[in-house]
């Protein structure tokens, strides 16, 4: 066993050895880390399509193009709003004993920033596919992209919860 979970099988022993104090400390830490990585990527995109604009060729896109560019560019500012944010409330209210709170409120902020930077991928890959191809391809990689997205950042990790695990508190 390490760190409250099985070598073998790397599920959680139930957190008999885990005070309430450690577990939330855990919790900020793997938080802080999973930010780490989604952050790294939306400010990737976001730096890309603060440039698109000024490229050449971008005067030749059509009226969709430029629409979906705008919904995607916007996306990806929501996600970075979201995704940021936990480190702002953090910052404001580190001394404020509520570790809890501030764990239960980013986490909800860290969940809509992805579904945002989901969003924002997959109105990418449409708007290339658009640009580059047709329609068609449009309408094939958004419903590919979002099937993609919901499938392995939402409902995979829904389905494979321990429903011995409460996910409520104590």
């Amino acid at each position: 066993m390490t760190n409250g979970h099985s070598a073998a099988t790397g599920k959680s022993t139930g957190g008999d050895d885990e005070s309430r104090s450690e577990r939330i400390n855990r919790e900020v830490i793997e938080l802080i880390n999973e930010l780490r990585v989604a952050l790294v990527g939306v400010q990737v995109l976001f730096a890309f399509l603060l440039a698109v604009p000024f490229a050449q060729g971008f005067q030749d896109v059509t009226s969709f193009q430029k629409t979906l560019f705008f919904g995607v560019l916007c996306s990806t500012a929501i996600s970075s709003a979201l995704l940021v944010a936990p480190s702002a409330y953090h910052r404001i209210n580190f001394r404020s004993k509520d570790k809890e709170q501030m764990l239960r409120t980013s986490n909800g902020l860290m969940i809509g920033g992805l579904t945002f930077l989901a969003l924002s991928i997959t109105g990418s890959v449409a708007l290339i596919a658009d640009y580059l191809y047709s329609s068609t391809m449009t309408i094939v990689s958004a419903i590919v992209g979002l099937l993609l997205f919901a499938g392995l950042w939402f409902v995979l990790p829904v389905l494979r919860r321990d429903p011995e695990v409460q996910t409520d508190g104590d």
